[in-house]
């Protein structure tokens, strides 16, 4: 007798094997049988009729900023409805393991744009814990509804053990004692299971709050010694560091990405450093992380890069927008975000609006954001007129005035109501079909959990699904469906140590079904999606309902036909995945 059975479809195992029409028995929270033969239904409360459609292991997604939203609705749906059934929390140097409420709420609020005040409320009301340990034993008491792995933050672990402002002072380093106490605490997040540690260099992640307001992450002050010591615990161990560099400063990417090699010497540090794109501001840019990955593993290490194969397409309300943190006069104008009639004077003033066009106009040197208000679409404003316009379109219009005029001005004239789009990266099919197949990229990045309003990506996993089968279809492929499944399952869970991504006999019984027919322009569609746990600010989001039709988490449903079974949110099907604990 099983407790689900699984019949019908065609099964990849995770692998990269072939894939075949098969029969899954699961039992237990486990695959008990994979049969090409139909199994003995009799006494099976469920059986799934899979015919047609692909039955692959749950998706594992290794970038997430869930770290809030998994202590208020540890269901964590969106993810779910589009097969993901692994989560990694800590990314970006940002965890709850050891900062207070407040502290926690100036590192998430503006750089992953999760409103400050939920952020502040969650670990007021939520935070039981002081170790990693501890915060282990808070996650596992939840209703998870995905598993769950986590990365250590840097800026957690050094705002904690130095304090805020002077973790996030430039002309301090930290006491021998302090530096120990940080040594501690990675040590201890390591033998709980934690995945690695993450940690950062980019300068345009800033604080939010008043204490350090728009200063960067504590990680970024962390000098070279600081850096080595913590790494050294991660190689010992065989744990990962996730790391992103400072693309203002090339020197910060090879730095950063040499750190991972042992030169025959010493095993090598894993190392996912973010991120692999096709960057419309610098079209070279995509070459190099191939040969630097390359050219690192050769060295003895073990290097990666993660990757979003899908377009990174961003919406902005008004001037909302974290690509604006990345030149001094548009992050003047994110550092008063909170005063809007203070913002307001400023985006008025001339001299002001003549140093956004010198930034605006500088279009060389390293740089995420293209700066052509040219290729920035208006999707809604209170002005029709202006809708289906590009802020460029807009400025000719009105007699020829400077695309950053023509911006500034309707962000005065109608504020957040004033909604956008442009695509930053991985807008060219051919390149990023390349990068999706390189061996030195890892395929994940979907920012999920945060930048509600701005678009995370959780469904890239489908969307890439979609681009291999119409490749394929069409008779010119660029991987198999089987490696696709790979690169997003089992590869990413051995390469961290996980029990996930396979669905062999043994393996933990966390299944997607997918109707291979669905994977359509559907998968494309937006929908405003109310987030309860933030007062119902509404997150923007892919939904593709008819694409999905089942998930398990431990055998366990919880998504039948795209929505969220009755289960999600009242019963833990999710646990804890430890490092080092792989699949049976």
């Amino acid at each position: 007798m099983y407790d689900v059975i699984v019949k019908n479809g065609r099964w990849f195992d995770g692998t990269g094997a072939p894939s075949a029409v098969r029969h899954l028995g699961i039992s237990d929270g486990h695959v008990a049988t994979v049969s090409p033969e139909p199994l003995d239904e009799t006494g099976c409360p469920r059986v799934i009729d899979a015919a047609g459609q692909w039955v692959l292991p749950g998706m594992v997604d290794i970038h997430t900023h869930y770290d809030v939203e998994v202590l208020v609705q540890p269901e964590l749906s969106e993810s779910l409805r589009h097969g993901i059934t692994t989560t990694f929390l800590g990314s970006c140097s940002l965890s709850t393991v050891h900062a207070g409420a407040e502290d926690a709420g100036d590192l998430f609020g503006r750089v992953e744009a999760i409103p400050r005040p939920y952020v502040v409320a969650a670990l007021e009301d939520r935070k039981t814990w002081t170790t990693a340990g501890e915060y282990v034993a808070a996650l596992e008491a939840l209703p998870l509804g995905p598993n769950i792995a986590a990365f250590i933050g840097h800026s957690d672990i050094r705002s904690a053990r130095m304090g805020l402002s002077r973790s996030t002072d430039p002309g301090v380093v930290p006491t021998a004692a302090e530096l120990a106490r940080m040594e501690a605490d990675l040590v201890e997040a390591l033998d709980e299971g934690f995945i690695g540690m993450s940690s950062q260099e980019l300068m345009f992640d800033k604080l939010d709050g008043e204490t350090c307001r728009s200063r960067t992450l504590p990680s970024t002050y962390a000098k070279g010694k600081e850096r080595r010591r913590l790494n050294k615990i991660l190689r010992s161990r065989g744990r990962a560091l996730q790391g992103g560099p400072d693309v203002g400063r090339p020197q910060s990417l090879v730095r950063m990405a040499f750190s991972s090699a042992g030169w025959g010497r010493k095993p090598a540090l894993k190392v996912s450093l973010l991120s692999a794109a096709d960057i419309k501001a610098i079209p070279m840019v995509a070459h190099i992380f191939p040969f630097l990955s390359r050219t690192v593993n050769r060295c003895g290490g073990d290097l990666r890069f993660q990757h979003l194969p899908v377009p990174f397409e961003v919406y902005a309300d008004g001037i909302a927008l974290v690509i604006f943190e990345e030149f001094g006069s548009g992050a003047a104008a994110l550092h008063l975000s909170d005063r809007i009639e203070e913002q307001r004077a400023l985006l008025q003033d001339e001299d002001y609006r003549r140093r956004f066009r010198k930034d605006y106009d500088n279009k060389y040197g390293p740089r995420v954001w293209h700066r052509d208000f040219f290729d920035a679409d208006i999707t809604e404003c209170p002005d029709p007129s202006v809708i289906g316009k590009t802020f460029g379109q807009v400025g000719v219009d009105r007699g020829g005035v400077h695309p950053v005029d023509a911006f500034l001005d309707l962000v005065l004239e109608h504020g957040d109501k004033l909604r956008w789009r442009t695509t930053i990266s991985n807008h060219r099919p051919r390149v990023l079909d390349k990068l999706t197949s390189d061996p030195g990229v890892q395929l994940g990045f979907s920012d999920a959990g945060a930048h509600l309003r701005n678009m995370a990506f959780y469904n890239f996993g489908l969307r890439l699904l979609r681009r291999v089968h119409d490749a394929e279809s069409s008779g010119k492929p660029f991987m198999t469906v089987e490696h696709a499944v790979h690169r997003l399952t089992g590869e990413l869970a051995d390469w961290y140590g996980l029990d996930a991504g396979h669905l062999r006999v043994g393996d933990r019984a966390d299944v997607l079904v997918v109707d291979p027919a669905r994977l359509d322009d559907s998968l494309d569609a937006y929908v405003e999606a109310p987030v309860p746990a933030y007062g119902n600010l509404s997150r923007m989001v892919n939904r593709n309902d008819a694409t999905v039709s089942a998930v398990l988490v431990a055998g366990e449903l919880v998504v039948d036909r795209g929505v969220p079974t009755d289960v999600v949110g009242v019963r833990r099907t999710g646990r804890f995945l430890r490092a080092g604990q792989a699949a049976r």
